[in-house]
């Protein structure tokens, strides 16, 4: 009995660190601020799909803009990203962010995540934009 309790210790340190040491990745979809800044610190693609004037307002460094609502929208995002390669999607307050998602998920883009609440969260928690 001995025996076995000594190895279910190990195996449980050995568990536990090892979960720790490992963060799972972030999965598609909608992530906070927080999780925002780690994924752009890690060199995420960061893409715009608001309108020019809304773009011109102010919007994230080293984003580029494919509004959504344009015609041929998934073909311009392929031009301007890399499919393979992850990216962060936002808008105004998170619709648009969430439906230009959809549309690039389908259209082969591997990882695809979409900034919560826009860029008036992004603002509001006191995120820099370039103007």
């Amino acid at each position: 009995m001995k025996t076995l309790l000594i190895f279910s210790s190990a195996a449980i340190v050995w568990f536990v660190t090892g979960a720790l040491a490992a963060e799972p990745p972030m999965k598609d979809g909608p992530v906070k601020i927080e999780q925002a800044q780690t994924l752009i610190g890690e060199g995420v693609q960061l893409l715009d799909v608001r309108t020019e004037q809304e773009w011109n307002a102010g919007h994230l460094e080293k984003a580029v803009r494919v509004d959504v609502t344009e015609e041929g929208f998934v073909e311009k995002a392929k031009a301007a990203l890399d499919p393979t390669k992850p990216v962060l999607v936002y808008c105004r307050s998170g619709n648009r962010s969430e439906k230009a998602a959809k549309l690039l998920r389908e259209a082969g883009f591997s990882k695809v995540h979409e900034l919560q609440g826009g860029i008036v969260a992004w603002e509001a928690a006191g995120k820099p934009v370039i103007k």
